[in-house]
């Protein structure tokens, strides 16, 4: 893993999303900087969310990104460079898995989208709709927490004008609380992470307007 290379790529890439972007609303950036090992489990509205929580995180990163990403040989180098590992979501997968619990195991932040691809409207997990399984027990096996995560508006860099300096587009991300998994049932903790979905997404949208 590159630390220098992760550093360098966040360094020059929050310039262009300086440039085109207000600071970002973030909320409950405390729990993303707690110590120790977690899994960050964000929502998924738009591509562009990786490189927001990129920007915004306090620590570093380690991304589950999809297998067919890494189909393209310039972009598997550059997410193996940033730490990012791919899974298949086409069938079970115990060799991502066994990344996940290694990564996790050396104290590392592994960031992954429960909900598996992009969902919007009523389809998002901010609206109360249901997401892949999983990540509570991958969770317990490493006994680690979850941070929740919501990421909202970066859905503006789709259009071509957002890029434009001083366009001033306007996003946001909130972290909630730690939701611990050992001792509970996982069905339990996915649920509290599904409300912590729905919590999150109306208060920073709130926060937005």
């Amino acid at each position: 893993m590159s630390e220098r290379f992760y550093n360098l790529i966040v360094f020059f890439g929050r310039f262009p999303l300086w440039v085109s972007s207000k600071p970002p609303v973030i909320l409950g950036e405390q729990h993303a900087r707690c110590e120790g090992a977690y899994i960050l489990a964000s929502t998924h509205l738009s591509a562009y969310d990786v490189g927001a929580l990129y920007r915004s995180s306090p620590r570093h990163l380690d991304f589950v990104s999809i297998v067919e990403a890494f189909g393209n040989p310039f972009v598997a180098w550059l997410y193996t460079g940033m730490n990012a590992f791919p899974l298949d979501r086409r069938r079970a997968d115990p060799k991502t898995a066994r990344i996940i619990l290694d990564r996790l195991e050396r104290g590392r932040v592994v960031a992954m989208f429960p909900e598996g691809k992009i969902r919007r409207g009523e389809t998002s997990a901010t609206r109360g709709a249901a997401f892949r399984p999983g990540t509570a027990r991958l969770a317990r096996l490493a006994n680690v927490p979850i941070i929740p995560a919501v990421v909202v508006g970066a859905d503006a860099y789709e259009r071509l004008a957002s890029w434009l300096p001083l366009r001033r587009v306007r996003y946001g991300i909130a972290y909630g609380e730690p939701i611990v998994v050992i001792g509970a049932d996982d069905d339990a903790a996915e649920r509290q992470l599904a409300g912590a979905f729905v919590q999150l997404g109306q208060q920073l949208t709130e926060a937005l307007r």
